[in-house]
């Protein structure tokens, strides 16, 4: 030990400039190292999703989720792929090694499954880039008004904003109500007026939509052409034609009533607030974008 010690002090330069050295690496490591409270410690993952509405989960396996594993097999760095089939969504998880980077496997997967042709006309989808710890905040939308109307608000205004902020991947909706638009035919009047059902059907498509033309020039001025049929409220949808009868035409409104109505809920979003129990509320959750730093 005296020998050791005697030459450090006899080097003591060298052994200074080590130090300097060792503490220059150190603070380095230290600015490049991320600081996150809950580290993000999850498989490099992808997800693919397929909705397919109406298929049962034997027609889902057989007919998308199996084509869809063959083409995916043999991706480079892939370690495992499991799949779940519910009914009317396929779901195919894709589990990479570490240290591949979360832009480059999405690629890898993307240019897979655009190669698949699958019946039905389904299109299957990427899961956001997130993770398991990405979920930062959830929120209740609350007020003086019906659950349709909140459902609204969060999908057409707050979603929009909270998806605007950088950094965020994904803002969910849970609960609330997914509007139509409905009317309850009468059987007699399509009778009365010698209409079938696809008839009134293919009106409602031929009708539902704007078409564009050219410009009308009238001395200096030139006015836009375009035809507005696009469907925006119960009233526009009543206003539908479907066919002339001795020069007087039959709307839809003639057929049946118009309402509003919501696609066919699985479940319901309830909540305690103040020891009151809502049984039927909107939720929203929010997901960062993975290794992005909230701070």
């Amino acid at each position: 030990m005296k020998k050791i010690i005697n030459q450090l002090i006899e080097r003591r330069w060298l052994i200074v400039t080590i130090f300097v050295i060792i503490s220059a690496i150190g603070i380095y490591a230290w600015k490049q190292l991320a600081i996150d409270a809950y580290p993000d410690i999850a498989d490099v993952s992808v997800g693919v999703a397929t909705q397919v509405p109406g298929l049962a989960v034997s027609e889902i396996e057989q007919q998308i989720t199996i084509p869809l594993e063959r083409e995916l097999n043999g991706i480079p760095g892939l370690k495992v792929m499991r799949s779940k089939n519910f009914f009317g969504i396929s779901k195919i998880t894709l589990v990479f090694e570490d240290g591949i980077d979360d832009y480059w496997a999405r690629q890898r997967v993307l240019e897979r499954i655009n190669e698949v042709d699958l019946p039905f006309g389904a299109q299957p989808a990427l899961d956001p880039l997130t993770s398991p710890t990405g979920e930062i905040y959830r929120y209740i939308v609350t007020g003086n008004k019906s659950l349709r109307e909140l459902t609204e608000i969060n999908h057409w205004i707050i979603i929009p904003r909270l998806t605007q902020i950088h950094g965020i991947a994904e803002v969910s909706n849970f609960g609330g109500l997914t509007t139509q638009f409905q009317i309850e035919i009468d059987p007699d009047k399509l009778a009365k007026y010698n209409l079938s059902l696809s008839e009134v059907t293919e009106s409602i498509e031929l009708n539902n939509s704007n078409a564009g033309g050219s410009t009308l020039i009238r001395g200096d001025l030139s006015y836009v052409v375009r035809g507005v049929g696009l469907v925006s409220d119960l009233q526009d949808l009543g206003n539908v034609v479907v066919k002339s009868v001795g020069g007087a035409p039959i709307y839809i409104k003639d057929l049946g009533e118009l309402k509003y109505g919501n696609l066919e809920r699985k479940g319901i979003f309830g909540y305690l607030d103040n020891d009151v129990n809502y049984e039927d509320g909107v939720e929203g959750m929010v997901c960062l974008l993975r290794y992005e730093n909230p701070s």
